[in-house]
C-alpha cells in the first residue's frame, strides 16, 4: 500500500472538513456579519496587492495622486503622457526634501522614469483600495443600529472608517515622499490595526459570539501564551516591513543584479538579522501553544489553532527561501500576504478565549476568568 497516499487523503479530508466548517460560519452570519467579513477580505485581498507593489518595484509606478501621470486612467505608453498636466512643481520639491538638485527634474526626465507595467500594477493597487473604502462606510451605515445595545461596535466601524481614510492619506503621503523609510512601516502598522478591528467587528456582530471554552488548570497559560504570542507576531511584522523598505532601496541600487545578491546587503543589517532569528522563537511559542490548546481546551484544536499553525510553518518555509535562495517576487507575496491572515487568524482566537457572553450588550474582552 502507497502510506503517503493515505497520508495525503487524510490531508485533504481535514481541509474538505475546514472548509465545510467555514461555510457552515459564514451562512450563519447576521447581515452586518457579512458585510464587515467582506470589509476584512477587501482588506486582505489588498494587503496581497501591495505586496505585489512591493516586490515588483512598483511603488513610484504612478508618481502623482490621486491622478497617475496627470490622469485619472493612467496611460499605456510615454506618448499618450500629457507633461502639462503633473504636477512638477511637487516632484521638484520632493527631490529638493531628498537632497536632490529640484533642476534635474524636467520634462525628459520625468518621461524617461514611465514604465506601463510599474504604472497598471500601482494603479490596479489603487482600484483595489476602493471596495475597502465602499465597505468599511456600509459596515458603519449598518452599525448605526447597535449605536445604544452594543456601543463598541458602532464605535469600531466608525473607527474603520477613520483608519481607511488615515491610510488613503498615507499612502498619498507615501508617494510624494518618495517611499521614505518609515512611511511604508506606518503605513502597513495602520492596515494590520485595521483588520484587527474589523476582525472584531465580524466577531461581535452576531446574536451569539464565538468563544473558547478550557479545561480547569492551565487555561489562563494557554491564554496569556496566545497572547504573548500575537505580540511576538506583531513585533515580527514591524521588523519584517522595515527589511521590506530595505528590499525597496536594493531594488533602485541593485536593479540589475540578481535578487540572490540581496541576502549579502541584508546581513549587514541587524534588523534583517534579528527579524531571521526572532521567527525560532515564534516557531517554538506557537507549537507550545498549539500542543497546551489541544490538552486544555474544551473539544481540542479546531480550524484558529490549526490556521496560525499552518500561516507560522508556511512562513518558516518561506523565510528559509527568502534567506538562502534569494528575495524572489512570488515568495514575497505570498511572505507578505500570509502575514495578514496570521495576524487575523491570531486576533479571533485571541477574542474567543477572552471574551465572553454578555446578553443586550458587547462582550467583555478580558476578563481573564477561566471557563
Amino acid at each position: 500500500m502507497n502510506v503517503g497516499y493515505f497520508s495525503g487523503c487524510r490531508n485533504y479530508d481535514v481541509a474538505y472538513r475546514f472548509c465545510v466548517d467555514t461555510c457552515k460560519q459564514t451562512s450563519e452570519f447576521s447581515k452586518f456579519q457579512k458585510v464587515a467579513l467582506a470589509a476584512l477580505v477587501s482588506v486582505v485581498a489588498l494587503i496581497f496587492v501591495g505586496a505585489v507593489v512591493r516586490a515588483t518595484g512598483s511603488g513610484m509606478g504612478c508618481p502623482d495622486w490621486p491622478k497617475c501621470w496627470g490622469e485619472y486612467i493612467p496611460p499605456t505608453d510615454v506618448s499618450e503622457i500629457d507633461v502639462d498636466a503633473l504636477p512638477l512643481a511637487k516632484y521638484k520639491a520632493k527631490r529638493e526634501r531628498h537632497g536632490g538638485n529640484p533642476d534635474d527634474i524636467t520634462r525628459e526626465t520625468v518621461l524617461a522614469e514611465f514604465n506601463p507595467v510599474h504604472t497598471w500594477v500601482e494603479f490596479t493597487n489603487r482600484l483595489c483600495a476602493i471596495p475597502v473604502g465602499f465597505f468599511a462606510v456600509l459596515t458603519m451605515i449598518m452599525a448605526y443600529r447597535f449605536r445604544v445595545s452594543r456601543v463598541w461596535i458602532f464605535y469600531g466601524a466608525f473607527f474603520a472608517v477613520v483608519l481607511v481614510g488615515v491610510n488613503a492619506w498615507m499612502g498619498a503621503r507615501i508617494v510624494y515622499s518618495g517611499l521614505r523609510p518609515g512611511t511604508i512601516t506606518t503605513h502597513m502598522a495602520l492596515a494590520i490595526l485595521l483588520m484587527c478591528v474589523q476582525v472584531y467587528l465580524v466577531w461581535g456582530g452576531g446574536d451569539r459570539r464565538w468563544l473558547l471554552e478550557f479545561n480547569e488548570g492551565r487555561g489562563r497559560l494557554v491564554r496569556y501564551l496566545g497572547l504573548g504570542l500575537f505580540a511576538l507576531i506583531l513585533i515580527e511584522g514591524m521588523m519584517g516591513s522595515q527589511v521590506r523598505e530595505m528590499t525597496d532601496t536594493l531594488q533602485k541600487s541593485h536593479g540589475d543584479a540578481p535578487r540572490s545578491e540581496w541576502i549579502l546587503e541584508l546581513e549587514g543589517s541587524w534588523v534583517y538579522m534579528i527579524h531571521r532569528s526572532f521567527s525560532w522563537l515564534i516557531l517554538g511559542v506557537s507549537l507550545w501553544w498549539f500542543g497546551l490548546s489541544r490538552g486544555d481546551r474544551v473539544g481540542g484544536v479546531t480550524w484558529p489553532e490549526k490556521v496560525v499553525l499552518g500561516m507560522v510553518l508556511s512562513q518558516m518555509v518561506l523565510g528559509v527561501i527568502l534567506a538562502n535562495v534569494g528575495v524572489l517576487r512570488v515568495v514575497q507575496v505570498l511572505h507578505i500576504g500570509l502575514s495578514s491572515i496570521l495576524v487575523c487568524g491570531m486576533f479571533v482566537w485571541l477574542l474567543g478565549a477572552f471574551g465572553r457572553q454578555v446578553d443586550g450588550g458587547d462582550a467583555d474582552l478580558l476578563s481573564g476568568e477561566a471557563r
